[in-house]
């Protein structure tokens, strides 16, 4: 690949981080991080957005990102400054990456050859997250969780109150 990752502009705790990745937490400019299935290839994560796929708003246009990773005991230990690039479908880049990142698509219909081609037919992204910068790790990380409140939805409905055949006695 013609974009090899820069070994000075990464950490020891970031490389193990990526390697273990299967899901990172992705925020692009001022908007909030989504979560967003992830492959590590090379030092790198790579990211598959677009129809049919997961939604990654703004990703695929950005030229930085922040990538927040989890520990093996399922909290955040650190977030990094990302250089985003967008694989363009037929250039060495993607001829190499698609089908690896596409081998590793869980649920995935039909050979990998077929998906690699329904995302370039789709129009899909692929976008490459190479560690950027200074990470925030250990003290540096925040002491709060960083909760927001649940983004709205056209799927969320109210909640009934459960149906009961017979009525609970106490004794």
């Amino acid at each position: 690949m013609t974009d090899e990752v820069d070994a000075s502009r990464s950490t020891p705790l970031v490389d193990e981080a990526i390697k273990k990745a299967a899901v990172a937490w992705v925020g692009v400019g001022d908007g909030p991080a989504v979560a967003l299935w992830c492959v590590p290839l090379e030092g790198s994560l790579f990211v598959v957005s677009g129809p049919g796929e997961q939604t990654a708003p703004g990703l695929a246009d950005a030229g930085t990102a922040r990538v927040t990773l989890r520990g093996d005991h399922g909290g955040r230990i650190v977030t990094w400054p990302a250089r985003v690039t967008r694989l363009a479908p037929g250039s060495p880049e993607w001829e190499t990456s698609a089908p690896l990142v596409a081998a590793k698509r869980l649920n995935a219909s039909g050979p990998t050859a077929d998906l690699v081609a329904r995302w370039v037919a789709d129009g899909c992204a692929l976008t490459r997250l190479v560690p950027d910068g200074t990470p925030d790790a250990g003290d540096a990380l925040p002491d709060t969780s960083l909760a927001a409140e649940p983004r709205g939805a056209a799927v969320v409905r109210a909640t009934r109150k459960p149906f009961r055949l017979h009525r609970v006695r106490r004794r």
